[in-house]
């Protein structure tokens, strides 16, 4: 459960499930319906249950740490430091590579995914950045980095506008210098 509880990992919904199913169908076979089954094949599958709990149980408790605090279970270092260093030199392609490394270990870690946006939105991959501002804006994780969001979409906003403005312009300008050409040539050849 720890894994659906608190990274929403599908991968553990199946045996959630089946541990729900197996614990209802020894309650109802012992307590609702004891003439279904004998009641040493329902003791039998109790202690079976038991045993499959416990199992689970130890192996979460070992898995915990790793589920609540990736980063500082992982032996690799934390590599963020050096990314908000490269990013604010402008080095994107070096952000870009330790933020990833960070991510592959903490795909829900709110800083960097936000750190990511930004390159993204610097390097003019505007569709990339949006998809880490609805990643940043379904993680519960970024709760408490609303405000931050919230400046980085307003950025993306801001850019993708002047980058249709800009294109707008450009067009129009082209247009016009098509239009332009023409009288001229009429004046010069009169």
């Amino acid at each position: 459960m720890p894994e659906l509880w608190f990274r929403g990992r599908l991968r553990a919904l199946p045996t959630a499930i089946a541990f729900g199913l197996g614990l209802n169908f020894v309650l109802v076979a012992r307590f609702i319906y004891p003439e279904w089954f004998s009641f040493s094949l329902v003791k039998v599958g109790t202690w079976l249950g038991i045993a499959a709990w416990l199992f689970c149980v130890i192996r979460n408790v070992r898995e915990l740490p790793t589920l609540l605090h990736p980063r500082k279970a992982n032996p690799m270092p934390d590599r963020f430091v050096d990314a908000h260093l490269a990013f604010l030199r402008g080095q994107w392609s070096v952000a870009e590579t330790l933020l990833s490394d960070g991510l592959a270990i903490e795909q829900r870690d709110p800083p960097a995914l936000l750190l990511l946006a930004g390159v993204y939105r610097h390097t003019g991959r505007l569709d990339a950045a949006r998809q880490c501002i609805q990643t940043l804006r379904v993680t519960e994780a970024a709760d408490r980095w609303w405000l931050e969001v919230d400046a980085e979409e307003k950025r993306l906003l801001r850019d993708a506008a002047y980058r249709d403005d800009s294109t707008r312009v450009s067009t129009l300008s082209m247009s016009q210098n098509s239009t332009d050409v023409g009288p001229h040539r009429n004046a010069i050849a009169a």
